[in-house]
């Protein structure tokens, strides 16, 4: 009898979503999804889970998580995690090695990951303003989908100031520009400006963000304003701003990548989600 494959299962737990991937050792991506939690996170993984089952059947995996809302699940669950920046630079040097840095939205962080010149991590506070939460309420303001926010602002022309540190502010400003007479489309892009703005000015501290930038995270994947934003704000041409195509579910790769070099041994998806499962709730 042959003896069945190990893959490797990256699990990414953010403050809005989870992401999955299952990788052979060749880097093949035989699963991914990627799905907003609304704070159900175990369930939500759970079901993930049940999912890969149910696609690829009781496997064997290498497992680890990453993310920011991953660590007590996956301590309760007795499973191995690594921190975000470990699974990026993993996953951004086996398919990047050209980026100097790396920009990451998610729905209530944002990070700059800086690479070339010494491994480091910027990362926002607490204050979700300027994130993909951000985006969301902006849209909610204006009466738009995202998907819709988006298309109005690839017809702009002009650029307004809003202050994307705060969601009252910037409710503030956007009332005051549209009460001047601004078009949707000018809106629309000015609030991708703002984040942009605010993820440049805010993380970055006054170390330069130059070279070739690597865009990930749900937000800029699926938002292309919004990485026309950046890549005005940074001055970068189509030869150094890079869009993943699996750039929303970049972290759970990296994850992924670095269950392949864990000593720790396989288990199937079946014990993984029965680990999940009868893990204790957060406030046990």
């Amino acid at each position: 009898m042959t003896k069945a494959k190990t893959l490797n299962l990256g699990i990414d737990v953010g403050s809005t979503t989870v992401k999955c991937v299952v990788m052979d050792d060749d880097g093949h991506i035989l699963f991914s999804n990627y799905v907003r939690h609304l704070s159900k996170v175990k369930g939500t993984v759970i079901s993930a889970l049940g999912e890969i089952r149910g696609k690829l059947g009781d496997v064997n995996c290498r497992v680890c998580f990453t993310g920011s809302a991953a660590l007590g699940l996956a301590e309760r669950s007795h499973l191995p995690f690594v921190q975000e920046v470990e699974s990026a630079y993993r996953c951004i040097k086996c398919g990047y090695p050209q980026a100097d840095a790396a920009i990451e939205l998610g729905g209530e962080d944002a990070k700059i990951i800086f690479i070339t010149g010494g491994l480091e991590q910027r990362m926002n506070g607490s204050c979700a303003g300027g994130t993909g939460a951000f985006i969301d309420q902006m849209a909610t303001l204006l009466h738009v989908s995202l998907s819709e926010l988006d298309e109005l602002s690839l017809s702009s022309t002009t650029t307004y100031p809003i202050a994307s540190r705060c969601g009252v502010f910037a409710k503030t400003d956007i009332q005051s520009i549209i009460n001047q007479g601004a078009k949707k489309e000018d809106v629309a892009y000015s609030i991708f400006d703002a984040v942009a703005e605010q993820t440049v000015a805010g993380l970055a501290q006054g170390r330069e963000i130059t070279g070739n930038v690597l865009f990930l995270g749900g937000p800029l994947h699926f938002l292309k304003g919004l990485g026309k934003a950046f890549k005005a704000r940074l001055n970068l041409d189509d030869e150094e701003a890079f869009f993943p195509d699996d750039a929303e579910t970049f972290m759970a790769k990296g994850a992924a990548i670095y269950a392949k070099s864990m000593q720790e041994p396989p288990l199937s998806i079946v014990d993984i989600k029965t680990r999940v499962e009868i893990s204790p709730n957060a406030n046990s």
